[in-house]
């Protein structure tokens, strides 16, 4: 794999931190500035959708720029949102600093994807974006959990700056590996771009991406009292069980990478039915410590082996005019799951059932994804039986 995958992964990780390190500091983070745990979560929700706002203005606005310009641009972004966010003297401005940070996000993972695709042979495509993922993985099992004890030890806002500080050298990382021969810009005009966005099973695959990922939110996002207040960990404990969940996602994109390189729709469909499966018996798991720690892991493994198949398949999808716009709604999409299953989960905490039952609600939402992906393949049927490396 050439460097400049390194230089892509080396962004993701120091976005995936800033993602998802709030998630291990909700509790922290609710007492400090005087609001709810189901507030706190509301951060997440807060990213999420600027992601969402964010990806196709930022990819539309800077679709002209060479790619390696773009993804320098956004890192800055990025940093200075951190650094926002370490300076928040309270919620709204911490809420606002979130979404301005949120906004580098979708871009920098869709025009990322396009470049890392263009990087590999047609056969290794899929592969190309799981690696560029694997900074969010590793983001998980080494900068979350550090993250999360730095913010314990000496306060959620020390967090924040030691992400600004991992910003800065992505930045650098990106400026020296990623070669600008390579991330010419596309040569489509926005209606074209937009036209693409309009075929249904693009639509349906933004759809699945929704569904599937707000599953997984709708657990992640509470992870830290699940842990704490039903399988009776210390919040001490929570920092070394995020490195399970960090082991699991490694272990979940590198496979559905490799797989979605040989069967893109089996990939799909089979890493659905598989996180439905995890999402559903976690409610059980939970009420053993050991099962609990498992389920972690395996909670990492089933969210994340879907992240390179759905990506890809929506790349496939849109192949041609608009593929670097379609790719950021798709991050979006992945995103907006995050928003909505965090919002979900506040609501069955705070309005019923209750904590216990996020998991199984949680459940069915990657089973509605699965329908929407059954109906995407039954109106793309012709082009069932091609190979992965076609519009599979």
């Amino acid at each position: 794999m050439p460097l400049a995958l390194y230089a892509l992964a080396a962004g993701a990780f120091g976005i995936g931190v800033t993602e998802f390190v709030i998630m291990g500091l909700l509790l922290d983070v609710s007492k400090d500035l005087g609001v709810s745990i189901s507030a706190a979560g509301q951060l997440i929700s807060g990213y999420a959708l600027g992601v969402v706002v964010g990806a196709p203005l930022l990819t539309i606005a800077t679709g002209s720029w060479p790619r390696k310009t773009v993804l320098l641009a956004l890192m800055a972004i990025f940093t200075l949102g951190n650094l926002a966010c370490a300076l928040a003297p309270d919620y709204w401005t911490l809420m606002g600093a979130r979404v301005i940070t949120a906004f580098a996000h979708g871009t920098f993972f869709g025009v990322g994807s396009v470049v890392a695709t263009g990087l590999v042979a047609p056969n290794k495509k899929a592969s190309a974006i799981a690696l560029m993922f694997t900074g969010l993985t590793i983001a998980n099992i080494l900068g979350v959990p550090f993250g999360t004890w730095l913010g314990q030890a000496f306060g959620w806002r020390a967090t924040f700056l030691a992400v600004t500080l991992v910003g800065v050298a992505a930045f650098a990382i990106i400026l020296l590996l990623v070669p600008r021969a390579e991330t010419a810009p596309e040569k489509s005009d926005l209606r074209a771009d937009l036209a693409v966005l309009g075929r249904a099973p693009v639509l349906l695959g933004f759809a699945t991406t929704v569904l599937g990922y707000a599953g997984v939110f709708a657990v992640f996002t509470y992870i830290a009292p699940l842990l704490t207040e039903i399988s009776g960990f210390s919040e001490a404990a929570v920092s070394p069980i995020l490195l399970v969940f960090g082991g699991g996602l490694i272990a979940g994109n590198l496979l559905g990478g490799k797989v979605a390189d040989r069967w893109l729709v089996p990939s799909v469909l089979g890493s659905l039915v598989v996180l439905a499966l995890v999402l559903g018996t976690m409610t059980f798991a939970l009420h053993s410590q050991t099962m609990a720690v498992i389920y972690v892991g395996l909670l990492g493994a089933a969210a994340f082996a879907t992240v390179a198949p759905l990506q890809m398949w929506v790349l496939e999808k849109a192949e041609g005019a608009g593929q670097s716009l379609a790719s950021s709604f798709n991050i979006a999409a992945f995103n907006l799951g995050n928003a909505a299953g965090a919002w979900l989960g506040g609501v069955v905490i705070a309005h019923g059932p209750g904590l216990d039952a996020v998991t199984w609600v949680a459940a069915l939402l990657p089973l509605a994804a699965l329908g929407v992906a059954a109906l995407a393949l039954r109106l793309d049927r012709p082009t069932l039986g091609e190979p992965a490396t076609a519009c599979s």
